[in-house]
């Protein structure tokens, strides 16, 4: 549902809500690039595992404007090239397979020695001075902007976030994971993992998954969402099971963005798919 919240003064923007969600027509987008060519995301985008969308929303975006990760069950959206990898957590099958069993060791014997931290933070206590102190070397490397911490910031304000820090012997903090806990999806959503690059020769991110696997194991949470897998193939150790992503990209047909053979709306949409707002044919 979506609602409209009535500001404090006249000259503010109204605040719109639906889901996890809120924005102002003035904080909904992000200014994106793809070789000098701008286009508009939200500021959900980056960090979030499930993005609604409303009427109202896309009316005021301003164009080109990209959507991903609408949610499955929502009538907007179509199929994208790409997918999320989930790991069913609850599935014995996962934990008896050999190959799994004997990575997952060799992983535990590499930070045999380590201290693992597991901390379960209301999203509203969260804010981006704590975000920016664990993740902000990973912002700035994946180019996430400030604009999406505060989107992060917005959407788990009603929901659990667990952080996950691992220690080295030395005092050394080899890395911080941040999931977002979904229980109506019964989900653990990875949403970013910062980790000491001193450490890459003991796969730390690959560890934190593990972690974060057996953390929804632990508390009855069927998947461990690892976000979109066809460009990281390491965490194909992990996937049992495929989830479509659906999104929508609204333009000028004639727009570089969608002209230009490189841009990411080429690599994700089909040609039939641009300003597809709804699931089925429209």
């Amino acid at each position: 549902m979506h609602a409209l919240v009535q500001s404090d003064s006249l000259l503010d923007e109204p605040v719109h809500t639906v889901g996890y969600q809120s924005w102002t027509k003035d904080n909904l987008s992000v200014n994106s690039e793809h070789e000098g060519i701008q286009y508009n995301t939200t500021r959900w985008d980056a960090l979030c595992p499930y993005i609604d969308v409303t009427e109202d929303m896309l009316q005021m975006a301003p164009k080109p404007f990209v959507v991903y990760a609408i949610p499955p069950t929502s009538r907007y959206g179509v199929p994208i090239k790409d997918r999320y990898g989930l790991v069913n957590a609850l599935n014995p099958e996962f934990w008896a397979d050999p190959y799994r069993t004997r990575k997952f060791k060799e992983l535990d014997k590499q930070f045999k020695t380590f201290t693992v931290s597991e901390e379960l933070i209301d999203g509203k206590d969260i804010t981006s001075e704590f975000l920016y102190e664990i993740g902000g070397t990973h912002f700035e490397n994946c180019w996430i902007a400030d604009e999406e911490i505060e989107g992060f910031i917005d959407y788990v304000r009603d929901l659990p976030v667990l952080l996950i820090q691992v220690y080295a012997p030395n005092g050394d903090l080899v890395l911080s994971d941040v999931s977002i806990v979904l229980h109506k999806e019964s989900q653990l959503y990875g949403s970013f993992c910062q980790w000491d690059h001193a450490y890459k020769n003991r796969s730390p991110g690959i560890y934190a998954c593990l972690v974060a696997t057996r953390w929804a194991q632990k508390n009855n949470l069927k998947f461990y969402n690892l976000g979109p897998v066809e460009e990281y193939g390491y965490k194909s150790l992990f996937v049992t099971d495929y989830e479509p992503i659906y999104a929508m990209v609204l333009s000028d047909p004639e727009h570089p963005i969608i002209t230009e053979p490189s841009s990411p709306i080429n690599i994700d949409f089909d040609k039939s798919q641009i300003n597809q707002i709804y699931r089925g044919p429209s």
